[in-house]
């Protein structure tokens, strides 16, 4: 290909799409129309997100003697995916994280209940409580896990025990990593939320991702290619074989 035929291709690149009320309809067409399973997509989410956390802080870059990692969990769907996630880095042998989660409010449903056990059963270790000494975080772990409020949640009225968890990571000096959304708005970021140095957007990055200035990764490889045509998503090409890319 010469010079400006490649320029002329590179032109006509369409720019990636940032969703709002979109991704929920996208979620529904996988479960309903392509018989995707909750539990399965919950598990690629979550694989995708520690492969992340690798790939954004490796053990060679952490500045603890213990590789340490705090998984914060909402009672949601985010609250699932943090699960998995802290299971997959429990699991990694090759890098074998410690992860620790904070679960403060569990749900009644099956699934989450499901990944709760399966990473009692491996030992990963659950706090009573978090600490409100913020210096007593940073002491501990390495980064934090924001896996508390997803897409679907209201940000505008946050009860507690979330309302004061966002207080405290709001003074944290350690680095955050948000699942899918931080914990504000899923549509503008918020001067009120918390300032995470790592985002890992699910399926597509949600409208709010697009002032965000960390490292950003995408985990959308799994999606069917007619809903990426319906919904104009223009993914970029993921690279090799790998579940996820940085933007």
């Amino acid at each position: 290909m010469n010079h400006s035929s490649a320029e002329a291709e590179a032109e006509t690149i369409e720019p990636l799409r940032y969703l709002k009320e979109e991704a929920a309809a996208i979620e529904t067409e996988l479960l309903r129309d392509y018989r995707f399973g909750q539990q399965q997509l919950i598990e690629i989410w979550g694989q995708a997100c520690a492969i992340a956390i690798t790939k954004a802080y490796p053990l060679s870059s952490l500045t603890k003697k213990q590789p340490t990692v705090l998984v914060i969990c909402g009672p949601d769907q985010n609250g699932s995916i943090g699960l998995v996630c802290a299971r997959h880095l429990r699991m990694f042998l090759v890098q074998e994280y410690e992860p620790t989660i904070y679960h403060p409010k569990r749900s009644s449903h099956s699934l989450h209940q499901d990944f709760t056990v399966q990473c009692e059963k491996m030992d990963i270790p659950f706090l009573s409580y978090l600490p409100t000494e913020v210096q007593l975080i940073n002491d501990a772990y390495n980064l934090v896990i924001d896996a508390m409020l997803g897409p679907e949640a209201d940000c505008a009225n946050i009860k507690e025990p979330y309302s004061g968890i966002l207080v405290t990571l709001k003074q944290i000096k350690i680095p955050i990593a948000s699942v899918d959304v931080p914990s504000w708005d899923v549509e503008e970021q918020s001067q009120d939320g918390i300032n995470p140095e790592v985002l890992i957007s699910l399926t597509a990055p949600k409208k709010c991702a697009v002032s965000f200035t960390g490292k950003h990764f995408l985990a959308g490889r799994f999606l069917p290619y007619d809903i990426q045509k319906k919904y104009e998503l223009n993914l970029p090409d993921f690279p090799g074989t790998d579940c996820l890319i940085e933007l």
